[in-house]
């Protein structure tokens, strides 16, 4: 059975970054998009950042464009997250997902993928 295993959370001040790592034990196809979720208490999941698999290309919540980066190492099977610039606001438990695919050519920042890791905790402090 496929697992996510996510690790690099943390508690941070505003300002300062952090780096996701999820590890995938299964096989990921390249017509697969896969990425990062967060929900903060009392929220409903939100899609962070995804990447498709087959050519790399990405999509971000227009909340953290620019701050942002989703990455995928083929070759270990890891997706990564680097965040900097962090925001009070960007304090919630971030989830990587998988085997998702694209919604008229994009994959889809909504929680229509397959497979979830356990989530891993990031805080940010003003």
């Amino acid at each position: 059975q496929e697992q996510l295993v996510e690790s690099g959370g943390g508690s941070v001040q505003a300002g300062q970054s952090l780096k996701l790592s999820c590890e995938d034990s299964g096989y990921t196809d390249s017509s697969a998009c896969v990425a990062w979720f967060r929900q903060a208490p009392g929220s409903q999941r939100e899609g962070v950042a995804a990447i498709y698999v087959g050519d790399g290309s990405t999509d971000y919540a227009d909340s953290v464009k620019g701050r942002f980066t989703i990455s995928r190492d083929h070759v270990k099977n890891t997706l990564y997250l680097q965040m900097d610039s962090l925001k009070p606001e960007d304090t919630a438990t971030y989830y990587c997902a998988t085997d998702g695919r694209r919604l008229r050519g994009r994959c889809p920042l909504v929680p229509r993928y397959n497979n979830w890791g356990q989530g891993t905790q990031v805080t940010v402090s003003s």
